[in-house]
C-alpha cells in the first residue's frame, strides 16, 4: 500500500477517542498482516506514534471543527504578509484579533475532546493554546496542525520557528495551507531570519524537510520485537490507569455503602424506639379509656341519685305537716 493509503488509515486512527488508539492500531496492524497482498502494511501501521494528549486533543479539533484551525492559519498569513510590509496598525489590530481567537479555538477544543471522553487539564489546555499559536505564526505549522495526525504540541520562539521534527505521522503528506509572503530582504539581498527554512520556489512545504527516512518493507525481528513491546507497555499502562480509576470508584463505594449501613442502622434503632413508645401509648391509652369509662358510670350514678333526692324533697314539700 503507498503512503497515501497508508494515510488514510492513519486518518482514521488518529481520529479516534485516546483511549482507543493502541487497540485499534494492534487491530489493525493484525487485519494487515493477515492480507497477503499487504506485506509491509502491518509493520508501517504498528510503527505509527500515539500522539500526546495535546496533540490528540488538536487532532480532535482538525477532525469535528477544521473550519476553526482554517481561519487561524489565514489569520497567521495576514499577520505574516502585514509584517512583511510593517503594517505596524494592522499587525496591533491583528494581534488583539488573533487573541481573541485562539481563546474561543482553545475552548472549542476542550469541549471537543470532553465529547469524546477525555477531560483536559489546565496544563494540557495551555499546551494546545501554545499549539495553536504557533499555527498562526508558521505556515509549516499551520499545515501540521490541519493534517489531523499531530503526535506532539509545538511551540514557536522569538522569530516564529516552529520546531516540526517528530511533530506528525507521515509528514510527506502535509501540504501548506498556502505559500507565506517572501520575508522583507535585508541589505545584502538575504531573508531577515535566516536559517528559517520556508517553502522553495516550487512550493514544497518546509514539513517536508523532517520526513523521516524511508522504512525498511521488510522489519528485523528486533524491531518487531521492539513495536510488540511499545504496544505491550501501553496496553499495560492504559490497563494500570484503568486499574487505577477502578480502585478509586471502589473505594468511594466502599464509603458510600459504609456511610449508608450507619444511616440505615440508625433508622432501624428509631424504628425500634416508635416502636416501642407506640405500644406504651397504646397500653396508656386503653387504660384511660377504661378509667374514663368508669367516671363516666359513676357520673351517671350519681346524676340519677340525686335526681331520687330532689325528688323525695319535692314529695315531702307537697305533704302536709301531721
Amino acid at each position: 500500500m503507498g503512503e497515501q493509503g497508508l494515510a488514510d488509515v492513519a486518518a482514521l486512527l488518529y481520529a479516534l477517542p485516546f483511549d482507543d488508539f493502541v487497540p485499534a492500531r494492534t487491530a489493525a496492524a493484525k487485519d494487515a498482516a493477515a492480507a497477503k497482498d499487504q506485506p509491509s502494511l502491518a509493520a508501517e501501521l504498528r510503527s505509527l506514534p500515539k500522539p500526546s494528549v495535546a496533540a490528540w486533543t488538536v487532532n480532535m479539533l482538525a477532525a469535528r471543527q477544521p473550519e476553526t484551525l482554517r481561519e487561524l492559519a489565514g489569520l497567521g498569513r495576514s499577520m505574516r504578509a502585514a509584517q512583511s510590509s510593517l503594517d505596524a496598525p494592522e499587525l496591533r489590530r491583528l494581534g488583539q484579533e488573533r487573541r481573541q481567537l485562539l481563546g474561543s479555538a482553545a475552548q472549542a477544543a476542550r469541549a471537543v475532546a470532553e465529547q469524546q471522553g477525555r477531560k483536559i487539564s489546565a496544563a494540557i489546555a495551555s499546551e494546545v493554546e501554545a499549539t495553536l499559536r504557533a499555527a498562526t505564526a508558521d505556515e509549516g505549522a499551520a499545515a501540521a496542525v490541519q493534517s489531523g495526525r499531530l503526535l506532539r504540541g509545538l511551540s514557536a520562539d522569538g522569530v516564529d520557528v516552529v520546531d516540526l521534527s517528530g511533530a506528525v505521522a507521515l509528514p510527506g503528506l502535509v501540504l501548506p495551507a498556502r505559500a507565506v509572503p517572501a520575508p522583507a530582504p535585508s541589505s545584502s539581498g538575504e531573508a531577515v531570519r535566516t536559517g528559517t527554512t520556508r517553502p522553495n520556489e516550487a512550493g514544497q512545504p518546509r514539513l517536508r524537510a523532517v520526513r523521516p527516512e524511508p522504512r525498511r518493507t521488510t522489519p528485523s525481528a528486533l524491531e518487531r520485537a521492539r513495536s510488540l513491546l511499545k504496544d505491550a507497555e501501553e496496553a499495560a499502562g492504559a490497563a494500570a490507569g484503568q486499574a487505577q480509576q477502578d480502585k478509586e470508584e471502589l473505594a468511594s463505594l466502599t464509603a458510600l455503602t459504609t456511610e449508608l449501613s450507619d444511616t440505615a442502622r440508625r433508622l432501624r434503632e428509631q424504628l425500634a424506639q416508635c416502636e416501642r413508645e407506640l405500644k406504651a401509648a397504646a397500653k396508656r391509652r386503653e387504660l384511660a379509656a377504661a378509667e374514663a369509662q368508669q367516671a363516666a358510670r359513676a357520673a351517671d350514678r350519681a346524676r340519677r341519685t340525686a335526681d331520687l333526692a330532689r325528688e323525695r324533697v319535692l314529695r315531702l314539700g307537697n305533704t302536709p305537716d301531721p
